[in-house]
């Protein structure tokens, strides 16, 4: 019983549900005083200890009977030959003669009321494929093809016709209605014995299965993957990663303050001291990145750029300057979106006054436009950084231009969802990214954390 009750409790993690230490030995607890001789007031005792969200609700009953059963066997209707005189036996088994022997044999068990032994649901399971499945939403999917692997509906359809058989052969009608009632049970009955063993292996399956947190697979997903609830979802994730972020960074340039000797430096302190070395000089090591981000806010690339602003806004206490651009066919300078301390309401802003569209992305008028207006942002120690696709719709990619910045920027990174071999046709990405001093694919959150992490760290 205890194996039993902590195979649920898996079972309720694995299906989402959180269960603590202290609640499944709160279980334990009230199933001792509980006891187990009642099964509504053991079932009662499982649900209020482990079950806290009224929403879980339907999967703990949904899960409850899979482990300890719906407290009845299956149904048989016994032996339907029992009853039947000598007479009856010989014209039975004449008629079973017309069937082949396969089928007679499966025809036979019907008749004889025996549930399927331990073994024969094993291999029935493990040809279903039943011993890979987690989702409750298969039991009965599974049921029908275990069943289908028995032949079941073959076996209903060959009963039907023996009984025609039995009829013509002059059986009396009322001992027929006997044996289809007993035959009715006996089909039944297997049939919830193959539907329990379905729903307690798929419960077996899901304890065994290490819980996944739906968040984790979230952030983990495409951005092109993100249905709308998806996507709200995921943006209280960015500020939480982005705090992780924070306190990672300071924490390392925190550790960097004293970096290697600065010869120089203690050569003029210990002056004083006739040339000797009293006292120890260090570079300081702390650089807060300059950062110039261009960020396409076009339809196919929207959502990676308001992720990748919301980051850079979020860790502003370790950037020493950002600027902001977002743009489609043109070039708008957005930091001033920013002054407000709401940051997703400062992105929406900025993608409401830019909306997006397909197929009119021109990423080089926009670098023209940057050149004509914005040029100074950029210096030996800026970091530009470039989020986009790449995808130019066949517009002219100014490389021109784009050498320019890189050449005046200490680096040039550039942020892209596509995966390189996705760079052919509109993309102008084989052209750009040897003028990048690196390139970073950041299809998901995970990547573009980690892309974000890396930026400022390096």
């Amino acid at each position: 019983m205890e194996s039993r009750i902590l195979q649920l409790v898996s079972a309720l993690r694995s299906s989402g549900i959180r269960v603590s230490l202290a609640e499944s030995a709160e279980a334990f607890t009230a199933v001792d005083l509980m006891g187990i001789h009642d099964r509504e007031h053991f079932r009662l005792s499982l649900r209020s200890t482990l079950i806290k969200n009224v929403n879980d609700l339907p999967t703990f009953d949904k899960l409850f009977p899979l482990f300890f059963g719906t407290g009845q066997p299956p149904m048989m209707g016994g032996n339907a030959m029992d009853e039947l005189t000598p007479d009856e036996v010989q014209m039975l088994a004449e008629a079973l003669r017309q069937f082949n022997d396969e089928l007679r044999q499966r025809m036979q068990h019907m008749l004889s009321g025996e549930p399927l032994t331990q073994e024969e649901l094993d291999m029935l399971s493990q040809l279903a494929g039943l011993d890979r499945t987690t989702d409750l939403n298969a039991q009965n999917w599974m049921t029908r093809r275990m069943l289908r692997l028995m032949e079941f509906p073959e076996v209903q359809e060959a009963m039907q016709e023996l009984f025609d058989l039995l009829a013509q052969m002059g059986m009396d009608p009322g001992r027929l209605e006997q044996l289809q009632g007993l035959l009715g049970q006996n089909m039944q009955g297997v049939q919830e014995q193959v539907h329990a063993c379905a729903c307690k292996r798929i419960a077996e399956n899901l304890s065994e299965h290490p819980p996944i947190d739906p968040l984790d697979n979230l952030i983990n997903r495409p951005f092109e993957a993100l249905s709308e609830a998806d996507k709200k979802q995921i943006q209280h994730e960015v500020q939480r990663l982005a705090a992780t972020l924070r306190t990672r960074i300071a924490l390392r340039q925190k550790r960097s303050k004293n970096g290697q000797l600065d010869p120089k430096a203690t050569l003029r302190a210990n002056q004083k001291y006739q040339g000797v070395p009293m006292e120890i000089r260090h570079r300081n090591r702390i650089r807060k990145p300059r950062i110039v981000v261009l960020c396409d806010v076009s339809t196919s690339m929207r959502y990676c750029s308001e992720l990748m602003l919301s980051f850079l806004y979020s860790l502003q206490g370790q950037v020493h300057k950002t600027h902001a651009f977002a743009f489609i066919n043109h070039l708008e300078y957005i930091s001033g979106d920013f002054n407000s301390t709401n940051v997703d309401a400062a992105v929406q802003t900025v993608m409401e006054r830019m909306p997006g569209g397909y197929f009119n992305t021109d990423l080089g008028w926009s670098l023209k436009d940057f050149m004509a207006d914005y040029l100074d942002t950029l210096n030996a120690q800026t970091t530009l950084i470039v989020v986009g696709d790449g995808r130019n719709n066949y517009n002219d990619p100014r490389l021109d231009l784009f050498t320019q910045m890189s050449r005046r920027a200490a680096r040039t990174i550039w942020l892209n969802p596509e995966d390189p071999n996705l760079w052919h046709g509109d993309s102008d990405m084989p052209s750009y990214a040897p003028l990048c001093t690196n390139v970073l694919k950041v299809g998901n959150l995970r990547e573009l954390a980690g892309a974000v992490d890396q930026l400022l760290t390096t």
